[in-house]
Formats: C-alpha cells, structure tokens, sequence
C-alpha cells in the first residue's frame, strides 16, 4: 500500500488562471498546471526562495519540491515552445487563510482550508 499523498500548503490563488497564445489558434490544446506547481514556481522564481525555503512554506520535503519544480517548468515550456494554452487547475493542496494577498518569506499561516474543487476540465 502506498503512503497518502501530503497536501502541500498554498498561499494564494492565482490572479489570472488561463493563458495562451494570442497570435495563433491552438486548436483547443490544454496544458494543466496544478495549484501546487504553480505555487513552487511563485515561491522559487518569482519570491526568490531555496527549494529548501519553498519546502518549509510549502509543508513537504525538498525532494517533493524539486520534483513539482521540474513538471511546472517542463509543462510551462511545452506550453510556451508549443503555442498551447496553460490552465492553472487543481492539485492536492490546503490554501492559507488571508489568501487575499501572498504570504511574505517564512509565512506562520497555518490555519489552512482544504480546497474541494472538482470541476472538469
């Protein structure tokens, strides 16, 4: 039997959830980005965090993390090189209260919600 999947802790939603390009028709191809994925390339590229740090904030392990990292890019590419939408969607994660505005370096939230969204894609 395999270990349970550990929801990783996520402090706010994306702004924008879709995006794609504008020049050409993609004929309907989709890329998902799960929530978690996204968060990691927020906390790494963007906020300037260690995988180590991201870990912390995120209440997994590095090695989870760099895993996560990895598919976010590889999938953030694909959607670039391709011309193919990007749908930020979904994912295993608990999303902090206060979710209004990011969470800074080293944020203590840790009243966190499960979030239940079942929609398809």
């Amino acid at each position: 039997m395999s270990r349970p999947r550990k929801c990783r802790k996520v402090c706010a939603m994306p702004k924008s959830s879709l995006f794609g390009p504008l020049d050409i028709p993609c004929g309907g191809q989709k890329i998902v980005l799960a929530i978690d994925e996204y968060e990691t390339l927020r906390l790494i590229d963007l906020a300037g965090y260690t995988q180590e740090e991201c870990a912390e904030q995120m209440g997994v392990a590095r090695t989870t993390v760099q895993g996560v990292y990895n598919e976010a890019r590889r999938k953030v590419a694909d959607a670039l090189v391709h011309g193919k939408n990007l749908l930020i969607f979904g994912g295993e994660y608990d999303l902090c209260e206060g979710a209004e505005r990011p969470c800074g370096k080293k944020c203590n939230k840790m009243c966190c919600k499960k979030d239940e969204q079942k929609e398809k894609i």
